[in-house]
């Protein structure tokens, strides 16, 4: 199952590099890694998606919380959240398709955010599975030519928090 994390670190060199190096010498994957500092510019935030029980899980956050750099871990997966993901995508639109493209660019509320030499860039930012869903949807209709995409953000609902 996977699961989505929420990290605050010190905003210091070699922080990421080290709970990086800690998935990988302990053969843990990561899908989705996303950092930047928070509203204090020596805490950043890492938003990281990955893998495993609930058992490996628990041991991923104790093995977090024994990283010098670390300050707390939430695992946003066990509570009510809303995750998001920006996605752009570059395509090439079969002729007789265009205005199905626009219809199903209209559904996903996907812009177009670019137009040359009869390449689009759309933009959307949606959960994961609604941004897979879009994909699928746009290569039966057209010739995709990059993908390009965040992974995802994710922020627990109501009082729920990381803490400083």
């Amino acid at each position: 199952m996977k699961h989505t994390k929420a990290i605050l670190l010190q905003n210091e060199s070699g922080a990421l590099t080290r709970v990086a190096s800690m998935f990988s010498t302990r053969g843990y994957n990561i899908d989705s890694l996303s950092v930047a500092p928070t509203d204090n510019p020596s805490i950043s935030r890492l938003t990281l998606v990955t893998e495993g029980s609930d058992e490996v899980i628990g041991q991923i956050t104790k093995q977090l919380y024994k990283l010098i750099d670390v300050i707390d871990v939430l695992n946003i997966s066990q509570h009510d959240h809303i995750e998001r993901e920006l996605m752009m995508i570059k395509l090439k639109a079969n002729d007789d398709k265009e205005d199905n493209i626009k219809t199903v660019l209209y559904d996903y509320s996907a812009t177009i955010v670019n137009d040359k030499d009869r390449l689009l860039i759309i933009e959307v930012m949606a959960n994961p599975l609604k941004n897979d869903n879009l994909l699928e949807a746009l290569s039966a209709m057209s010739t995709l030519v990059a993908v390009a995409r965040t992974g995802p953000l994710a922020l627990a609902k109501g009082d729920l928090k990381i803490n400083l």
